[in-house]
């Protein structure tokens, strides 16, 4: 995994949950992992990985990711086994 990357996954496990990582930093992270990704309506996407699906929203009119989104998605990847 590249550094920047990396660091994307380091601040996704800090605590306190940050309020403050783009979300196009997640998105390039998920691609990394092996991801695939699809527009939906509106500002939602479709994230393929791990041989399962979640639907995401693209924040707007902020590019950063709110803490609920990042939580989730800490969680999700802890099932995985998905570690810094």
């Amino acid at each position: 995994m590249k550094r920047k990357h990396a660091a994307t996954l380091a601040r996704i496990y800090s605590r306190p949950i940050p309020g403050s990582i783009r979300w196009t930093d997640i998105e390039t992270m998920f691609l990394e992992l092996g991801a695939e990704i699809n527009a939906r309506e509106g500002s939602r996407i479709c994230v393929f990985l791990f041989g399962e699906v979640r639907v995401f929203h693209r924040p707007h009119p902020s590019p950063d990711t709110d803490k609920g989104a990042v939580s989730a998605i800490r969680k999700w990847l802890e099932a995985h086994g998905v570690k810094p």
